[in-house]
């Protein structure tokens, strides 16, 4: 593992404290990592589900957490390619959490999968795979 949970929490406090709109890093380890989400009202959409964008943001993050635990802190790099299956409607006011994955890991690119749950759910309530671009030597 190439940085630790703390090195990481500093460096996204640093240099991507926007994030934290989209989750809060609970775990890390080599190439995996846990990240979890409060739902609020401003986070559902109409119907009382959580809304995409917000389970697709905490997915994204956590993959990138699940990334740079693997190759350091490299701020550039970035998602490529982002698919995700909405399996079941989430729990309205449960936190959401993530759990991602890397499935492979090159010189220039990075792939993984990542679940996402409500909490008091058993089955996850979104499944995505996503493949991010890692930047040469000389970008970083």
């Amino acid at each position: 593992m190439k940085v630790s949970l703390e090195e990481l929490k500093r460096f996204f406090a640093e240099q991507f404290p926007q994030g934290e709109a989209f989750g809060t890093l609970q775990a890390l380890g080599d190439g995996w990592a846990e990240m979890r989400q409060e739902v609020d009202a401003s986070h559902l959409r109409p119907g009382g589900t959580v809304s995409g964008p917000t389970m697709m943001a905490l997915a994204d993050v956590a993959m990138y957490a699940a990334l740079l635990s693997r190759i350091g802190l490299v701020p550039l790099a970035v998602t490529t390619n982002f698919n995700i299956n909405f399996l079941r409607k989430p729990v309205a006011h449960a936190a959401i959490r993530a759990r991602a994955k890397l499935l492979k890991v090159g010189r220039t690119m990075g792939v993984g999968e990542v679940f996402v749950y409500s909490e008091g759910m058993e089955e996850p309530v979104a499944h995505a795979t996503l493949t991010y671009s890692i930047p040469p030597e000389k970008y970083r």
